[in-house]
């Protein structure tokens, strides 16, 4: 188990330019380009949405991932919660594999009681780039996305955009930093309480 750590601050769509100007100033190259999707999973009743935990499916061009998030906390951008994850064959849940590592005794019952009837709700597509940020001896990873969520709700299709700079894997001290200094600079910066899963699910919510 890890402690996922990060602050999510919500940029305008048309300044993401600037902002990737500015952190390769900062780090003296270009980002690193890669496309992400993620599959989020639930039960009919959206158990997991409602304890606030998360059971999806990340995939790059070249690996699938598993990943299971419990309740954690989240104020002024910064989140902070529990999360374990492995790699998988494909675009599929297992389950097994992810119960051994769940170390953590009433997560790991909640996935197994819900196993049988989880679902794929929603999904995000998106391109990210990432800049590696050093700040006040802490290397901060810098990771901006653009793309939409997407859900099919009674046989429509619905969309919702995503745009956010999402600065992680640092410690706090150095997170808030680097998030200062960039509110400080692009004005329009604030942060943003919503993670994708939780838009997801007023996207695929039925009206």
């Amino acid at each position: 188990m890890i402690i996922e750590r990060d602050i999510k601050l919500a940029p305008p769509t048309s300044e993401h330019g600037e902002i990737a100007q500015d952190l390769t100033q900062r780090t003296g190259q270009e980002g690193r380009k890669i496309q992400l999707t993620n599959v989020y999973l639930d039960i009919p009743d959206r158990a997991f949405a409602k304890a606030k935990s998360a059971v999806c499916l990340p995939g790059t061009p070249d690996q699938w991932l598993q990943t299971y998030k419990t309740a954690g906390e989240s104020q002024e951008g910064l989140h902070n919660r529990h999360e374990w994850e492995l790699p998988v064959a494909g675009e599929a849940l297992e389950i097994p594999a992810l119960l051994e590592i769940c170390d953590e005794e009433n997560a790991a019952n909640a996935l197994s009681d819900a196993a049988p009837e989880l679902i794929a709700l929603f999904r995000t597509d998106f391109s990210r780039v990432i800049w590696d940020v050093e700040i006040d001896g802490a290397k901060i990873e810098a990771a901006l996305d653009l793309g939409e969520v997407t859900a099919d709700v009674d046989g429509e299709r619905r969309t919702t955009p995503i745009s956010e700079l999402e600065l992680k894997s640092g410690n706090e001290g150095a997170l808030n930093s680097l998030a200062a200094q960039m509110r400080g600079a692009f004005l329009y910066l604030q942060p943003e309480d919503a993670s994708k899963a939780r838009r997801g699910y007023v996207c695929a919510s039925p009206k």
